[in-house]
């Protein structure tokens, strides 16, 4: 495969789903936030396809991937990434989410730790049961009544707007695009995190964790004690705070996730010491 980013669908029983892909060798794959789509990691692909496959698909239901009906659930979409992966003929890999995207990439591990080599959960959601009662009824951050005067569209801006950092129209814009996919749902993926029992699940991620927490995203932070208590049976966790950090993680501060994802998949690979919850500030 050549260095430029490329487009292309997979058959899965959910029907097509689209991915972007960049760059040789081991694979990585990248998992979005809701209701976003690989445009999430636009910034991210070609800094870390130097040294390898990476993988950013559309989940089912998001983008131009095959739409998923409601009531979603994040156990779904972790399905419609190994079928890609299926499709794509890949066994082994790494897989990197944020948000929504990182409580699909837990799934993905609890249910396969054999298949992955390390999982990096950016910005991740802690679902319990009293993230399941706040959440299952109003789609969270995202929820918003389409309206024939377009209304909505301002409602989803200013309900947003609060958590990217300035200049934040371009990302927003971003945001907009993605939201208004033909069949998304943008506040069915939040409730698809507040179905989900991660209680159940955290306990079976067998591999090595990077934990990526954005210092100024109030939905994730408080999160962080908690997901390390709970890797339990992961042979080794870090922690990498980016301080300026917000919701819009990957977008702005591509360059600093890329280090640390890059630092760590090194740090694995070189054998190093398997030590519970190393922390660096970035």
């Amino acid at each position: 495969m050549g260095t430029d980013l490329r487009f292309a669908y997979a058959d899965t029983s959910f029907g097509q789903v689209h991915y972007a892909e960049q760059g040789d060798g081991p694979v990585l794959l990248l998992l979005h936030q809701t209701p976003r789509s690989w445009d999430e990691f636009r910034e991210l692909i070609p800094l870390l396809a130097i040294d390898r496959r990476v993988i950013a698909m559309d989940m089912v239901g998001f983008g131009a991937s095959a739409p998923l009906r409601a009531p979603q659930t994040i156990e779904a979409f972790a399905r419609g990434a190994w079928e890609l992966l299926d499709s794509l003929g890949v066994d082994r890999l790494v897989v990197l989410g944020h948000h929504t995207g990182a409580a699909v990439a837990m799934e993905m591990a609890a249910a396969h730790s054999d298949r992955l080599d390390a999982v990096v959960l950016s910005s991740c959601p802690w679902a319990d049961e009293n993230y399941r009662t706040g959440h299952s009824g109003s789609g969270g951050v995202d929820r918003a009544q389409r309206a024939e005067d377009g209304a909505h569209l301002q409602t989803l801006w200013e309900l947003r707007r609060p958590y990217y950092p300035e200049p934040a129209a371009g990302l927003l814009d971003r945001f907009i695009h993605d939201a208004l996919a033909p069949g998304v749902d943008p506040a069915e993926g939040h409730r698809a995190c507040a179905r989900y029992r991660m209680e159940d699940r955290i306990g079976s991620v067998a591999v090595p964790v990077l934990l990526i927490c954005a210092g100024k995203d109030p939905f994730s932070m408080p999160n962080v004690p908690t997901l390390r208590s709970r890797l339990a049976a992961a042979p080794s966790v870090d922690c990498v705070v980016i301080e300026e950090g917000t919701v819009a993680l990957i977008e702005r501060e591509a360059v600093a996730v890329a280090s640390a994802v890059r630092e760590f998949l090194a740090s694995i690979q070189v054998g190093a010491p398997n030590v519970n919850s190393v922390e660096r500030v970035h």
